[in-house]
């Protein structure tokens, strides 16, 4: 399962924050599938088979702090375990540009982490995230509105720069 960190469509979709949804959206399309609204995951959904492995693709319609809620859900409902789920969100130490794929636990700070390791109710187990930078602003009292806001339109070439080359690359088969 591959899910695309975000808040809801509307009104946050072209901010940094939802950097991990820009991935899971860029991803689907390249496997030419299109996502479906399920209100029993409180989100967008898609599959699509890969050397023979069926990956579920969620993209939470739901707000960032909350996202667990839809994570869990669906991963209860097709019994996937945790550290069978790659998280792909925005990472605030990596540069515009950056992306890179990690194994190990915690939030970072990332308030997407941090509900879904807390609904998962498991503070030391292992998943997979995809991270990528979007960068930090100079004041720290500055984040919440940062990663709220839409990036430049150099930051965006590079974000999506990044997310073209982990599909050509194929990054997800590293984790099958």
């Amino acid at each position: 399962m591959i899910v695309g960190l975000s808040n809801p469509k509307a009104e946050y979709h072209n901010t940094r924050h939802n950097a991990g949804s820009w991935y899971v959206y860029s991803l689907s399309k390249s496997y030419l599938n299109n996502f479906k609204k399920e209100e029993k995951f409180f989100g967008f959904t898609a599959s699509f088979y890969i050397d023979s492995h069926h990956v579920r693709l969620l993209v939470p319609d739901i707000f960032m702090n909350i996202n667990g809620q839809s994570v869990f859900k669906m991963a209860s409902f097709y019994n996937i375990h945790l550290s069978e789920i790659l998280i792909v969100h925005d990472d605030l130490e990596l540069d515009p540009g950056i992306i890179k794929l990690k194994y190990s636990y915690g939030h970072n700070g990332h308030n997407g982490l941090r509900n879904i390791i807390s609904v998962f109710n498991n503070k030391s187990i292992n998943f997979h995230r995809l991270r990528i930078g979007i960068g930090r602003p100079i004041n720290r009292d500055q984040i919440a509105s940062f990663v709220l806001s839409i990036p430049t339109k150099k930051e965006k070439m590079l974000i999506q720069r990044s997310i073209i080359h982990a599909i050509e690359e194929n990054f997800i088969l590293k984790i099958l």
